[in-house]
Parts: structure tokens; C-alpha cells; sequence
């Protein structure tokens, strides 16, 4: 089932779905012009999440955060519950202060995070779904407003897992964690033509050393490796989702010779661009960047 809730002034879309036989999502495809966050809660058993063409265990009663350019798959749609919605409807940096560092579900995070829901979660999770339920089939003046006031419900109790199971907040306080989140926002705004790090530590006033130290305490990658493979996940993205060359990817992520690119290409994944695609399209999954 999919209830959805749309404004043509404003544009704004938010769409709540379960029981869903064929829920997924290819944004280099069918869905491009819906640009669309998820929330995605799996209540049903463990089951796979295949993200960008890479597989993933997804665990029972676990919950996922998905950005707008990925394509996903589940192997059973029917047991995933999903919020989605685009910035029209509730954009995530205009109400950073007001949630609590929302953007951490998002941006926070190079690693794919499934937050875990225990009893009493997986009960007020339920709740708050049913009256997601209820209010999507109201219509009146100020549906939009109550259906955005439970969002920001939901994404505060996500968030604060979240924060609970992957972040240590004797070693990263807030305002340090802030950064990294930030950086990761920059990164995913600007890595198609910003590739040093010098860039991002300018935008956030701080020095390229200073990023490395905080990076380190968090998840040991350095804010080189999360440019170079965010780099390689769309570059990855265009060779499996699209028609375009290596030559046309090269130039559309920033390099100015597609030779640059392919080495590049090479040495992080292992593999040249066009025996990437070949793999792919034979149905070689790919390992997770970084992994």
C-alpha cells in the first residue's frame, strides 16, 4: 500500500509505504524526477538490501536511511515499512537546530548505519506509523502541517539510536560530530568537482589536520577516502544505472582526462571501468566501497 500526501503549490510530496509487493527504487532510471529521502524499517525477518548493486544484510527490526541518488532493492518489500519525502516537504537542513542534528541519519555517517529497534522502540515505531495511517487519510487545511510535526517526531527518535549505537559521545561531543556531519554534507554537494580536501576544510574554517585528527576518532577513514569514495559510488552508480562512457563519467565527476579517471577507477576498486560494467551487467555483485 502507498498513501501519499501532495502539495502543487510547493511541490512538496510525502509518501508512507507498507505491504508493499514491488517497493524499491532506481534513481538513474524510473525514478529521477522524484528526489526522495527514505526511512525505510524492516519489521519482518533478516532479510537482503541490495544498495547501488551491492548487497547488504538488513536485520529484523532494524531501520535504514537511504539517500535521494541511491537505488535500492529489498528482498522482501512486503515487510519493509517506509517514510519518504522530498526537501519541498521537509528539508533536513533548514530544520537541522530543531531536531537535533537530523542530518546525522543522512549525512553523518560514511558507513551504512542500521539502527536497531528494541521492544519498546519497535512499539512506539508501530504507533507512530498507525497514526501516519490515520492522518494521511484525512484531507483538510492543515494535513501537510500534522503529517510534517510527526516526521520531525520520527526522525528525532531514529536520530537519538542512532547517535545511541554508533556514536561515542565521550570521545565526539556534538559540536565535533557536527563537523564531520557538515564535511559529509559538503562532500555530497561538491565532490563532483572538488576533489582535495583543502576545499572542505576552508569551508568549515578549519585545517586540513584538524579533519584528519576528528575523522580518526570516529571512524578511522580519512576525509580523503570518504571524497575518493563517494567518487567511486557514483562513478560505480553511472556505469551500472546508465549508458554513458567512461569518458562522459570522467568528465561529469571532475576529471579532466578519462586515462586520470580509469587509473583512479583501477586502483580503488581493483577493477577497470569497462570490466566493472561487464561484471556487473553478468551479475557479479560488487564489494561495498571501502570495504
Amino acid at each position: 500500500m502507498i498513501q501519499q500526501f501532495t502539495q502543487s503549490q510547493t511541490k512538496a510530496l510525502f509518501r508512507l509505504v507498507y505491504e508493499e509487493p514491488a517497493f524499491d527504487r532506481v534513481f538513474y532510471g524510473k525514478d529521477r524526477r522524484e528526489r526522495l529521502l527514505t526511512i525505510a524499517w524492516n519489521r519482518g525477518e533478516t532479510q537482503q538490501v541490495t544498495i547501488d548493486n551491492v548487497e547488504y544484510p538488513f536485520p529484523s527490526n532494524t531501520i535504514l536511511c537511504l539517500m535521494v541518488n541511491e537505488a535500492f532493492h529489498f528482498e522482501d518489500p512486503r515487510s519493509i515499512v517506509a517514510w519518504q519525502f522530498n526537501r519541498e516537504f521537509y528539508c533536513i537542513v533548514n530544520h537541522d537546530k530543531e531536531v537535533s542534528c537530523v542530518g546525522f541519519l543522512f549525512y553523518g555517517s560514511a558507513q551504512k548505519m542500521f539502527i536497531r529497534l528494541t521492544g519498546p522502540d519497535q512499539e512506539k515505531i508501530a504507533s507512530l506509523m498507525q497514526v501516519f495511517v490515520d492522518e494521511l487519510e484525512m484531507k483538510d487545511h492543515i494535513q501537510g502541517e500534522m503529517l510534517q510535526v510527526m516526521l520531525k517526531r520520527l526522525i528525532i527518535i531514529v536520530t537519538r539510536l542512532a547517535k545511541e549505537q554508533y556514536i561515542n559521545e565521550d570521545e565526539l561531543p556534538g559540536e565535533k560530530l557536527d563537523t564531520i556531519r557538515r564535511y559529509n554534507f559538503l562532500v555530497e554537494q561538491n565532490f563532483r568537482r572538488q576533489h582535495q580536501v583543502k576545499f572542505y576544510a576552508e569551508q568549515l574554517n578549519k585545517s586540513p589536520k584538524t579533519l584528519s585528527n576528528l575523522f580518526a576518532l570516529y571512524n578511522h577513514k580519512s576525509p580523503l577516502a570518504i571524497i575518493q569514495e563517494r567518487i567511486i559510488q557514483e562513478a560505480r552508480r553511472l556505469l551500472v544505472y546508465t549508458d554513458k562512457t567512461a569518458k562522459e563519467i570522467a568528465y561529469y565527476l571532475g576529471f579532466e582526462d578519462a586515462g586520470h579517471f580509469s587509473k583512479f577507477f583501477k586502483k580503488q576498486t581493483g577493477q577497470s571501468p569497462s570490466d566493472f560494467k561487464k561484471s556487473s551487467v553478468n551479475g557479479t555483485a560488487p564489494e561495498p566501497v571501502g570495504k
